[in-house]
């Protein structure tokens, strides 16, 4: 009777044991939920210290974002007409548009990309389909004007030897021309004079050739403000002169062919310092000489050659 009454008692404390367990991992299952919601209803109607300051930042840096680009788009709008203001200027005085710098070649280039970035798929083969229509009707009028140039070509024969087609100096580099044709600032007067020509501004005795064929029509000296000059009649209405020259090394009269050596570089006459001026005249009518270096510069250099041009405004005559 001792023994089943001792293992009914360990059977029933047993028994307690476990329920005391069980209610032990209850409540505490029912606590961490009751935790967890009330975290949870917290984090949503109240916010922590961080977090308020955090979303304070966040809103003092959207309106500060919003204010400078306010600031940003009004400088933009004045940069711009000051950059329309000064280009009007430019075209006022010199009578020619402005050239475009590196700088503002990449700007285009890189707000061409955004936009495009911004398009749609559709709308981008909508645009390549019009580019590669366009492309190929100006293929089709450059094969055209290409057989007609050719037709010309044919017929003038050896006569293109006689239009102007190099420099009258080595320039490999392209940086020794440094006054262009047009409105150039008088090295004496310092105003604003039409200078007809182009100035390349080398060493005394540098040599000077013909830039075609023809025949030296006059010969000038050192007393006239060109100084010494050459000048080569090529037929077919053009012309070259060479001026400021040290040495004359041709007759009047003398038939000269493109490269051929006909003076030297000086400083003679009416000069700021050694260079050469140099002129192409069609039909009495002076021209920019910087089209007429076709045979020697690549559609690239001749840009090239443009844009240094252009940004000297001093004329050395």
């Amino acid at each position: 009777m001792t023994d089943k009454k001792e293992i009914r008692e360990k059977l029933q404390r047993r028994k307690q044991r476990r329920q005391k367990l069980v209610r032990l991992t209850a409540q505490f299952f029912v606590w961490t939920g009751i935790a967890v919601l009330y975290y949870l209803g917290f984090s949503l109607f109240f916010d922590t210290p961080v977090e308020y300051m955090l979303k304070h930042s966040t809103d003092d840096l959207r309106r500060e974002y919003t204010v400078l680009s306010q600031r940003y788009d009004s400088l933009a709008l004045v940069l711009n007409n000051l950059s329309e203001r000064d280009r009007n200027v430019f075209r006022t005085l010199f009578e020619s548009d402005p050239y475009e710098s590196e700088n503002e070649a990449n700007n285009k280039h890189i707000a061409s990309y955004e936009e495009l970035i911004g398009r749609s798929s559709r709308q981008l083969k909508h645009d390549l389909r019009q580019r590669i229509d366009q492309l190929e009707k100006r293929l089709t009028e450059l094969n055209d004007t290409y057989l007609s140039l050719q037709t010309r070509i044919d017929s003038i024969g050896l006569q293109c030897n006689n239009i102007p087609a190099i420099q009258p100096v080595i320039n490999k580099q392209l940086t020794l021309l440094t006054a262009s044709y047009g409105m150039r600032i008088h090295p004496f007067y310092r105003t604003l004079k039409s200078h007809q020509g182009v100035d390349y501004t080398i060493p005394e005795g540098s040599r000077v050739f013909a830039t075609a064929d023809g025949t030296v029509r006059d010969l000038s000296d050192r007393n006239s403000t060109s100084g010494r000059t050459v000048v080569i009649d090529h037929g077919n209405g053009y012309e070259t002169s060479y001026s400021h020259l040290s040495q004359i090394h041709v007759k009047k009269g003398e038939h000269v062919r493109r490269g051929d050596i006909i003076a030297r570089s000086g400083d003679t006459g009416l000069s700021l310092a050694p260079h050469l001026h140099y002129e192409v005249r069609y039909n009495g009518m002076r021209i920019d000489p910087i089209h007429y270096f076709f045979m020697e510069l690549t559609p690239s250099e001749y840009q090239r050659m443009i844009r240094i041009a252009q940004s000297g405004m001093q004329s050395f005559d």
